[in-house]
């Protein structure tokens, strides 16, 4: 509690009159200034309370000067968040957008490569003329013991067991199932397909085969023939499966053994699994895609050169062995 000290106030009471005096000092410089700003606006020509009021503005200034510059700082910062508030904000609009244009870059470029595919497999229609229906993948093969895709048309489409089927490179496989709205087609690599086939250069006919490893074999090809690497294989024909002359893929290497009658020939399909999306499924051929009278004399006289070469070396292997005994 507050006590006396040689008959005066104690310390804590001095320093409550201070704040007092200081609140009623406060008051009355505000009420002289306004009476100051009153009076001057009346005076016409300048007067006394004009006088005083710009010697009282005078006397201020550089109060107001320190408050200025105290202030600044405060200022600056309001201005410096407000910004980055706003920067923050249009950070988030620009990556927005730049997401919105990457995802529409994307749809565009999809498009495109659509559109070349489909260009090039009408092409492929149109060099061969083709009577064919088009259909798309759905998926690739069901089981680890078979290479084949399905495709999204079935017997309601007009496709059937047995029709050829092509991607815009040429010939991909066979339809080996066919249900009402999708069919299965076994690929050429599928260790069960068979194909007539024969390289287009020398016409020499052989039968490609597929593995379990997933290349391709050209059988049956006689040694007397001209065979070399990046030679075109091309279906024949025979048989009335396929068209004749349509593009299988090229020679990948070319092989003969010792006193073997045909080459051991390995063939690079011209596309393969990851690529097939779109297709076209053969519905028929025309007289012109069939392999000719003359392609089956040609291939039945090449069976009959095999057979007799293997005949004459198995006589001499049996004259040999006469001599010998």
């Amino acid at each position: 509690m507050p006590t006396m000290n040689g008959g005066g106030l104690s310390s804590s009471g001095l320093h409550k009159d201070t704040q007092g005096n200081g609140s009623r000092l406060a008051v009355v410089l505000v009420v002289l200034s306004l009476v100051m700003f009153t009076m001057s606006a009346r005076e016409s020509n300048g007067g006394f309370f004009t006088g005083v009021r710009s010697v009282y503005s005078t006397i201020t200034t550089p109060v107001r000067y320190v408050g200025v510059v105290v202030t600044a700082p405060f200022q600056g910062l309001g201005n410096i968040f407000s910004n980055l508030t706003a920067n923050q904000k249009s950070l988030s609009e620009l990556k927005s957008e730049n997401a919105k244009l990457k995802a529409s870059n994307v749809k565009l470029k999809e498009a495109e490569k659509t559109s070349e595919r489909l260009e090039k497999l009408l092409a492929l229609q149109s060099t061969y003329k083709l009577k064919s229906t088009a259909a798309r993948v759905i998926s690739g093969a069901t089981s680890s013991w078979s290479d084949d895709v399905t495709i999204d048309k079935g017997s309601t489409s007009g496709l059937a067991v047995g029709m050829p089927v092509t991607d815009s490179n040429g010939a991909i496989g066979q339809i080996i199932s066919c249900g009402g709205t999708s069919a299965t087609v076994r690929l050429l690599t599928d260790e069960n397909s068979r194909v007539s086939a024969m390289i287009q250069s020398s016409r020499a006919q052989g039968i490609l085969e597929g593995s379990s490893d997933g290349t391709l074999k050209l059988t049956l090809i006689s040694t007397d023939t001209s065979v070399k690497v990046g030679d075109n294989v091309v279906t024949s024909g025979l048989g009335g499966v396929f068209p004749k002359g349509l593009p299988i893929g090229t020679v990948m290497s070319v092989n003969k053994s010792a006193g073997a009658l045909y080459y051991d020939i390995d063939v690079k399909p011209l596309s393969t699994t990851e690529n097939f999306e779109e297709v076209l499924v053969i519905t028929s051929l025309t007289e012109d895609q069939q392999a000719t009278s003359e392609d089956i004399t040609s291939a039945d006289s090449q069976d009959s050169s095999s057979s007799s070469k293997s005949s004459s070396k198995s006589s001499d292997s049996s004259d040999s062995s006469s001599s010998s005994s």
